[in-house]
């Protein structure tokens, strides 16, 4: 007997199989909650995705902080739908997520998986490139909600170093940093070592240089620009090194920093605890 393979239904037809109107279905579609693919320009919707929506009860779960978000946020992205990730950011705000948990907690891990997942061939490179061009254009629509009003704490000087492609990172820890109430010098990435120092001496009142370090190829150069820095920079400036390739607290101190931040939210709690105790804290 030869297998029948169902047919996928329209949003049309998944409309009125759920009841609901035409643009319900497609508000569903558009905050990640129905699964749902394009196909010749209309929306199509398998009948599988269709019962596991019925099944979760999704409709009521959007509704609670434990919202599976990230991986609603990961599908629309894989989906290259950047209305329908815009809508998860926003369906995740207003279910009560915070700035720094829509940053840390949805765009992050659903970034981290696709990243994995091209790494290990499930996802062709093409895939993950548009997923990072909607997720920039995504962090350029929220980004100004980070700014804080009243006088700056001082200037945190922002970037990734010399084979660093990875500029997402970057740019999301700025923000987690301005929300913090500092001033930020986001220098961008791929920097080399007299340019990261050159960007770093140009700003004034700078406290802190934050370097971003995604991946290990990457070390031996970001070693390079910590020692520039090191001996370029006032004494009280503090160095911190952040990223996937920066295992620990001792990793960084090996590699010449002051401090190990894993994230934004992190990296803003170090300032603060860093700054204040000046320049006798450095490692060297």
């Amino acid at each position: 007997m030869v297998d029948v393979v169902d047919k996928p239904m329209t949003l049309q037809e998944a409309a009125g199989a759920l009841g609901v109107h035409y643009m319900t279905a497609y508000r569903y579609v558009r905050l990640g909650l129905l699964s749902a693919r394009k196909s010749a320009g209309a929306w199509q919707v398998a009948e599988a995705d269709l019962e596991t929506f019925r099944n979760r009860a999704v409709v009521v779960e959007a509704t609670r902080p434990s919202a599976p978000w990230a991986q609603r946020f990961e599908n629309r992205l894989l989906a290259g739908d950047a209305n329908g990730a815009w809508g998860v950011v926003e369906a995740a705000l207003t279910g009560g997520a915070e700035l720094d948990e829509v940053y840390l907690d949805v765009i992050a891990p659903a970034m981290e998986s696709i990243g994995a997942r091209w790494s290990l061939g499930e996802l062709d490179v093409a895939m993950e490139h548009r997923a990072s061009a909607i997720v920039a254009r995504l962090l350029g629509r929220i980004g100004h909600r980070f700014a804080r009003r009243g006088r700056p704490k001082g200037v945190v000087v922002l970037g990734a170093p010399a084979g660093e492609v990875h500029s997402l990172p970057v740019s999301m820890a700025a923000d987690l940093v301005r929300q913090g109430g500092w001033d930020v010098s986001d220098l961008g990435v791929d920097l080399p070592v007299g340019s990261f120092v050159h960007g770093a001496l140009e700003t004034d009142d700078v406290v802190a240089v934050g370097l971003s370090v995604t991946m290990a190829d990457s070390l031996v150069t970001a070693i390079g620009t910590l020692s520039a820095l090191r001996e370029a920079v006032h004494p009280g400036v503090v160095l911190i090194v952040g990223g996937r390739a920066i295992r620990c607290d001792e990793h960084a101190a090996e590699l010449g920093a002051d401090g190990y931040a894993p994230d934004g939210r992190s990296l803003a709690l170090l300032l603060d605890s860093l700054v204040r105790r000046g320049p006798e804290y450095r490692a060297v």
